[in-house]
């Protein structure tokens, strides 16, 4: 406490200055283009290349950066970002185009750029560095560090009068008092490990705890955060979707036959769908919404977001039939395929917040253009669209929805088809005037993690609607990762830009990996599926797990060195790549008949779900209550072989089973639970637990009534 205690002094000194209003930005003349270039030239991050002509002398990080830190007795001033923040925009226009403070940067430290979606490893140190000083997180990062990296000191956005004087004196602290600026290092990087590596390491898994008291209590909880008015979390502002969080209550829903959740779940996708968070034009969702009523979004649009929405959405479908998910699902997915999709198959990582040096200009209309762009129509879009004080935002309209399609088609006086159709016409009209205005920054590097989560959701929403081109944009990515991101050694890489991939994977890459293949398996069924998942599983295990925490390592045990080597357990937007293990080890063991990985699986999620306190934040934990609810819910397994074994699985697959794993071939092959269940000129459905199957049916409807049972 009596350190922590000091980093609050020591910010607060720090960060003494100007408190007033910075005009800079407004006043300043921009630097001539291209009048400065510094190491980032060489670099294939967008968001690198960004900041490649500031006259800040910016590296990226490397081991060179390092020594060269290290041979001039140099701090490192480390900020960290991504491509469609909107913040970093803000402090890269006030202060690092600025030659005044580029100057202060440049003499007093080694400035280092680092893409936080590339570097997610050099991410996690200093946000965890942040935590332990006991402020909030967010981009950007910009921290001090000794020359190895020792983090020192650091915060997120500053004003320009603030940051300068802040480099005035974390400079003459260095040179006056070295000894306790190394002194605060070590407390902060001993902070930074104990935060993770020595805490979970201590926590053992237990066999005494109920998971009934575990569910019930974290549902009660989770009951008291739902905001059941405008759906989501209870919060004033700053509202994100949490898709894995979702998923996990609408199964708990289902199963449980709970309405509370069943409705919480349904008005959170509905008032998702009908927000301004929701591109009501073009499809796709934002990161998330300023205030509570999902009506103003921060306007850039990550593809982590629209895959996994796209995949709940899908879901979804299968158990409320809602003609409004499906209308989500297609418009994003063609979001995605117009806007954040290489013709080699890849994946882009995000469109930016910005255009023209605005937010959200590229997305908002004005009364005027609106009516001067539809005409006729202008009265129908008003109604749909709510171009009323519902919609309105600084001067402009954001175009939202309140109510269904049959209760407008009703006030118009219109027939409900007939409005369907008038609506997708106006959308279409919309998106061709708006595609000819200046679009926003594009990230077009790929990330195999996103990539993955993306190729999934096209699975997922094939699985549901059936649309073979789905599955072909599925198969293409594939092609495109076992091109790109698998070497000749079977590990992955991270990154992909340009027909070059240069940063080795992450435990993300292979989690979110191997789940998209072991969905591609019980999608086309390919044994090479189960092989491809069953090889990376061996790679992480070998390099990512340590076997006295029963957790898997952010980074591999070959990789570079840095100074903590972080675990991810934390389920926040993404599922934590520790969990996606979890729940794929689980799988992979019917698959596969490896009762190891079960073990490995169930010690995991008892060290999580019965070793620390979830209930008190499930929301942090919902993946993790995912798999564990596996067992609490008959996970069953869905065996079918014959000629026809494709089409009986569509039929199965229609109806929403939550807690089921399917195997399908013309003839044993691929899944030890084939074994012995072919039988020539039949196709057959086993339904089956425990390795234990009832007797197999040729009928659909008689292996759904046994599913349920």
């Amino acid at each position: 406490m009596k350190f922590v205690s000091q980093l609050i002094f020591l910010f607060v000194y720090l960060s003494t200055s100007c408190q007033t209003m910075n005009t800079e930005a407004e006043t300043s003349q921009k630097p001539e283009p291209h009048k400065f270039t510094n190491a980032l030239i060489h670099e294939s991050s967008p968001y690198l290349l960004q900041h490649a002509h500031n006259p800040v002398d910016w590296r990226p990080w490397n081991e060179e950066t390092l020594a060269l830190a290290k041979k001039q007795d140099k701090m490192l001033l480390i900020s960290i970002g991504y491509a469609a923040c909107h913040w970093c925009h803000v402090m890269e226009h006030e202060s690092f185009e600025d030659e005044e403070v580029a100057q202060l940067m440049n003499e007093f430290f080694i400035p280092v750029k680092v893409d936080r979606e590339e570097r997610p490893d050099v991410d996690q140190i200093y946000m965890s560095a942040i935590q332990v000083m006991g402020q909030n997180g967010g981009w950007p990062l910009n921290f001090f560090a000794l020359p190895d990296g020792r983090p020192f000191w650091g915060g997120t956005y500053f004003q320009k009068p603030t940051w300068m004087n802040i480099l005035r004196k974390v400079h003459a602290e260095y040179i006056n008092n070295k000894d306790t600026v190394i002194k605060y290092a070590d407390e902060l990087t001993k902070g930074v490990v104990h935060l993770d590596d020595t805490r979970y390491k201590a926590i053992a898994p237990k066999s005494d705890v109920k998971r009934s008291e575990i569910f019930s209590k974290s549902i009660e909880n989770w009951k008291q955060m739902m905001d059941n008015v405008e759906g989501g979390p209870k919060r004033e502002q700053n509202k994100f979707p949490l898709p894995n969080a979702y998923n996990f209550l609408m199964k708990y829903g289902h199963i449980r036959e709970d309405a509370e959740i069943e409705n919480h779940i349904r008005l959170t996708l509905k008032k998702l769908a009908f927000g301004g968070i929701y591109d009501q034009v073009g499809g796709g969702f934002a990161r998330y919404s300023v205030d509570k009523y999902w009506k103003v979004p921060h306007f850039e649009k990550m593809l982590y977001d629209n895959a996994q929405l796209v995949s709940l959405y899908s879901e979804a479908y299968t158990i409320y039939k809602d003609p409004l998910y499906k209308s989500v699902v297609e418009q994003t997915a063609d979001f995605i395929l117009r806007e954040l999709t290489d013709t080699i198959g890849a994946f882009y990582a995000s469109l930016d917040a910005d255009s023209e040096g605005e937010e959200g200009k590229f997305y908002v209309w004005s009364k005027e253009e609106l009516k001067e762009v539809l005409q006729d129509d202008y009265k129908i879009a008003s109604e749909y669209f709510e171009i009323n004080p519902n919609g309105f935002w600084e001067g402009n309209y954001i175009l939202v929805r309140d109510k269904a399609l049959d209760k407008v088609a009703k006030d118009l006086k219109m027939d409900s088809k007939d409005l369907k159709i008038k609506i997708q016409e106006i959308q279409e009209k919309l998106l061709s005037i708006r595609e000819d205005r200046i679009r926003p920054g594009l990230d077009d590097k790929s990330l195999c993690s996103w990539n993955a989560l993306m190729c999934g959701a096209f699975l997922d929403a094939y699985r549901t609607f059936g649309n073979e081109e789905y599955l072909a944009i599925a198969k293409k990515n594939l092609e495109f990762t076992e091109q790109y991101f698998i070497d000749n050694d079977g590990r992955l890489f991270h990154n992909y830009k340009n027909g070059k991939s240069s940063i080795k994977g992450f435990l993300e890459d292979y989690a979110h990996l191997i789940a998209t293949y072991i969905k591609y398996y019980q999608t086309d069924f390919k044994p090479e599926a189960l092989a491809q998942a069953d090889a990376l599983m061996q790679v992480a295990i070998d390099e990512y797990y340590d076997g006295e925490a029963h957790l898997f390592y952010f980074t591999s045990k070959n990789g570079e060195h840095l100074v903590s080597r972080k675990f991810d357990i934390d389920d926040n937007v993404i599922a934590s790549p520790n969990s996606v293990m979890a729940k794929n080890l689980y799988l992979l063991s019917y698959f596969l008949d490896r009762p190891d990985y079960l073990e490995m699986s169930r010690t995991m999620v008892s060290k999580v779900v019965d070793g620390m306190d979830v209930t008190r934040y499930p929301l942090g934990y919902a993946n993790w209550l995912e798999v564990a609810s596996f067992e609490a819910n008959s996970f069953k397994q869905v065996v079918v072989t014959g000629e026809d074994f494709k089409e009986k699985i569509k039929q199965l697959d229609r109806q929403y089973i939550p807690y089921k794993i399917l195997v399908g071939a013309t003839k044993e092959e691929g899944s030890v639970l084939l074994k012995q269940k072919h039988s020539e000129g039949k196709t057959l459905i086993y339904i089956c637990e425990n390795k234990t199957c009832k007797l197999p049916t040729e009928d659909v409807n008689e292996a759904i009534q046994q599913l349920k049972n």
